[in-house]
């Protein structure tokens, strides 16, 4: 059971008078109606803000209870959370036509698409590989406060959430942050151990202002607990099961795609070429391997030199592309050890394709023995012998189980019945549990 407190009493706990100003600004502006000059940014953009407002006025015109979900981690080519997002699109749509779903996310420009997607002008992350960081928390806030909203999902603690704050002082309505990732570990990662506690100290601050808070696994309520963050709801993600399905396999494509013998032993790692993504102790596990064992990376091999038995595939946008080439290889390789959840494990299982994982972090409560093999750490050695004791068993019979589990533990549908349960709550709108059917 999620208990809510009005947002209207929300105490303010972020870092610095600009942020404190901001809210300010939400109280004195509540209730009132967004005006366009709130959302302009520079005047050359003029036109394009007043056709984006135009068409926001005719989306917030619908009457239904209004979902918004906001967030920065939102890129033609990013993963996970994008893939959440649109799923939740796609199953509202089709199984709760009471509710009406927007999203809120960065663009190149002020955009409102057929699809409900509002698209705001932001600045591209040097080196983000296509992510954009949007400047103004105030002119955010007001973008989704002129939604409706009946309740809003925050999907990260940058400006995206704290617009999404302050958007709910201004129209009254609760606020949920998904925590998606543990932007401290990632710090601590990038820039030393030095910037763990800053940035941690700032993101409790800002998740404890959330009427409840989403964890997708234990190992990431844990690091909320230890930021002091009450209220938190664990939720694991999902996967498109009709989407993500063996048989998509085709082994003999592969290997013709590849110029590879029968005999190699084909494994597969998709995703960005991140630092944390530990893409190198792949790399160097299989290389300790040798013949017959190759790496496919999708997307991850972006950039990086040629190495023997390392093949780099291009990014995929089609799903039903990235599916086929999982499904037509042996096993599916993961080597994050701080992994906040891991999706792409989860389309790998759904696949039929067996999981060599790291016993830590998220992908350590979705991969066990009956569905896969986990190395002791996230290190070259260890992680090789994992795969190797991975290719001594049964891997059709362990990629059935992995399927099987797919199915019957995180298909979406049910992923989006517990979240609607979540947001019922925090509004009092019965709609978003109200089926179909019914």
């Amino acid at each position: 059971m999620v208990k809510s407190k009005s947002p209207l009493k929300r105490k303010s706990l972020a870092d610095g008078s600009s942020r404190e100003t901001g809210l300010k600004l939400a109280r004195s502006l509540r209730g009132q109606e967004v005006q366009e000059t709130e959302l302009r940014l520079i005047p050359g953009l003029d036109e394009e803000v007043s056709e984006a407002f135009q068409a926001v006025k005719k989306v917030a015109a619908d009457a239904r209870p209004r979902l918004v979900d906001t967030t920065m981690l939102y890129a033609p080519r990013s993963g996970g959370v994008k893939r959440y997002l649109l799923s939740k699109k796609a199953w509202l749509a089709d199984n709760r036509p009471d509710i009406a779903h927007s999203l809120v996310v960065p663009g190149a420009r002020h955009r409102v698409g057929s699809d409900d997607v509002m698209r705001l002008h932001a600045a591209k992350l040097p080196f983000g590989d296509g992510y954009r960081w949007p400047s103004s928390v105030r002119r955010w806030g007001a973008w989704v406060s002129a939604l409706k909203p009946s309740v809003i999902e925050a999907g990260d603690p940058y400006t995206p959430g704290q617009g999404a704050l302050e958007a709910g002082q201004r129209v009254g309505c609760p606020v949920i942050g998904f925590c998606h990732s543990d932007p401290a570990g990632l710090a601590a990662l990038h820039f030393g151990e030095w910037a763990k506690k800053p940035v941690e100290k700032r993101w409790a601050r800002l998740f404890s202002q959330f009427d409840a808070v989403v964890s997708p696994s234990r190992f990431i309520a844990r690091r909320l607990e230890e930021a002091g963050i009450p209220k938190i709801v664990i939720r694991p993600l999902g996967v498109e099961i009709d989407t993500f399905r063996p048989d998509r396999r085709d082994r003999q494509w592969l290997l013709d795609q590849l110029g590879l013998p029968d005999s190699a032993r084909l494994l597969c790692f998709a995703g960005r070429p991140a630092k944390e993504k530990n893409i190198d102790v792949l790399i160097e596990a299989v290389q300790l391997l040798g013949d017959p064992y190759h790496l496919v990376l999708v997307g991850a091999g972006t950039g990086m030199p040629p190495e023997d038995r390392v093949i780099a595939m291009p990014y995929e946008t089609d799903p039903k592309a990235v599916a086929k080439i999982i499904a037509s290889c042996d096993a599916f390789v993961h080597a994050n050890d701080k992994e906040p959840f891991g999706l792409i494990v989860l389309e790998a299982m759904a696949c039929g394709r067996p999981v060599v994982g790291v016993n830590a972090g998220g992908v350590a409560e979705t991969v066990d023995t009956t569905v896969g093999q986990l190395a002791d750490r996230a290190e070259p050695r260890a992680y090789a012998e994992a795969v190797a004791a991975l290719f001594e068993r049964d891997l059709d019979a362990i990629g059935r189980a992995a399927r099987l589990k797919a199915e019957t533990h995180f298909a979406w549908g049910r992923v989006f019945e517990d979240l609607c349960r979540v947001y019922g709550e925090a509004s009092g709108e019965a709609a978003f549990t109200r089926s179909k059917a019914e």
